[in-house]
């Protein structure tokens, strides 16, 4: 039962990935639900846009998803987009060494046991089966380890395997990376078997695939989205968030129901007083390349030795990231494209003219996923019972992405509907 005076809807204050996932899961239980978003357009860091450089419809950056994420597969499937996923029918990951040009191809089995090491053929080169062996120290760390303190970070796999897998998924320099985030992207993926990690990746985009479909399941159900509208203030009565105040209002809104609030940490500690939050970040650099890719080109490839990290090849362009990218934020966008274009040309064997460009920055991408910056990660609830919190930086247990954010967005609204229903 809903209490009197207590109306049976929520607002959601921010559209990125963790507000969609509240206000989609609070749709499908038939609440009312009204998502404000400070921004012109929904998405957060996980959208697309024409860019009016390139005259094409790039995504702010290769967003790349596994197979096994469940909260990615439960969000497609209540939004009807679970066909917005490509990848291959097989876990298979093709690595250069930009200096050597040596190339290879890693091919785990499907199945948890990981016969795929016994293999040559299928794990990294001069590595040895047993060198795997090292790596059980990551499945159940210490909570505080670094990951160098759980496992010897040296070696061909480290190198040419974990290092390369972990930046990507931490997006924080590997053996300064907290060991239980990694570990947790390990159990859930490369334990396994690589049923659960075969690479997906947003067709045609990410916004066709995770915010568009998302939008119109809110909307046929009554939800509301409200673009270009900033929450300037809350105020607190006691334990609860008594009134908002918006970049559209003269006046403070009283809150009734509860309320989500699925903004970047460092707006949330904003917002709300003595928050706890992550506050160091790292950048991510995402460039573009719009050209006709030539057939037979690998559609991802991880680069070891070089400033970039993986390629992602499409019918109408290559893009590229570059994780932990703090070094480059001040650098140039002109050089950066000639430099980012000059790795791609050698790896993939293409023309050194550079083609038509976009470069992306992101300056706090994530949060450092180390472990002093994860016992900063607070919970969904919060000291004001009405107040909860959703975003990939809250305390989901994973590192910061889209399968954290989505999670934490689910979480947030079954505490909302456990309100409603009290």
């Amino acid at each position: 039962m809903t209490p009197k005076g207590v109306a049976k809807s929520v607002q959601v204050i921010g559209a990125g990935l963790s507000g969609l996932a509240a206000a989609v899961r609070l749709a499908q239980a038939g609440v009312a639900v009204e998502v404000s978003e400070a921004a012109a357009q929904a998405g957060g860091r996980c959208r697309s846009f024409h860019d009016a450089q390139l005259d094409m419809v790039i995504d702010n950056g290769a967003h790349l998803v596994l197979s096994g994420n469940q909260a990615v597969n439960r969000y497609l499937g209540l939004i009807g987009a679970t066909d917005r996923l490509a990848g291959p029918d097989h876990a298979r990951f093709v690595f250069t060494d930009v200096r050597s040009g040596e190339r290879w191809t890693v091919r785990p089995n499907e199945g948890p046991l990981p016969w795929w090491v016994l293999a040559p053929s299928r794990r990294v080169p001069e590595s040895k089966s047993g060198d795997y062996l090292a790596l059980a120290g990551l499945l159940y760390p210490k909570a505080d380890d670094r990951v160098d303190q759980a496992i010897v970070a040296k070696g061909v796999v480290w190198t040419w395997l974990m290092e390369p897998f972990l930046l990507a998924a931490l997006n924080t320099a590997p053996k300064e990376g907290s060991a239980a985030l990694a570990a947790a992207v390990v159990r859930e993926t490369l334990a396994k078997g690589g049923r659960a990690y075969r690479p997906r990746i947003a067709e045609p985009n990410l916004s066709a695939a995770f915010v568009d479909p998302a939008l119109a399941f809110i909307g046929a159900r009554g939800g509301a989205l409200r673009l270009g509208r900033r929450l300037r203030k809350l105020a607190f009565d006691g334990d609860r968030l008594a009134t908002m105040t918006f970049s559209d209002q003269a006046e403070p809104s009283a809150v009734g129901g509860p309320v989500i609030l699925a903004v970047p940490p460092w707006t949330a500690r904003e917002l709300a007083p003595d928050l706890i939050a992550p506050d160091a970040f790292h950048g991510i650099v995402n460039a573009h390349f719009k050209l006709a890719a030539p057939p037979g080109l690998e559609p991802m490839v991880g680069v070891i030795g070089g400033m970039i990290e993986w390629i992602f090849t499409f019918p109408d362009r290559i893009s590229v990231t570059i994780s932990a990218a703090d070094r480059f934020m001040d650098t140039d966008r002109q050089i950066l494209a000639e430099q980012i274009w000059s790795e791609v040309a050698k790896v993939q064997g293409l023309a050194a003219v550079l083609p038509p460009w976009q470069i992306l920055k992101e300056r706090r991408a994530t949060f450092a996923a180390t472990p002093e910056q994860a016992r900063k990660r607070p919970d969904a609830t919060t000291a004001w019972s009405n107040l909860i919190l959703a975003g990939d930086w809250t305390d989901t247990g994973l590192p910061a992405t889209i399968e954290g954010a989505l999670r934490s967005g689910f979480r947030a609204a079954d505490l909302a509907l456990a309100q409603l229903r009290l």
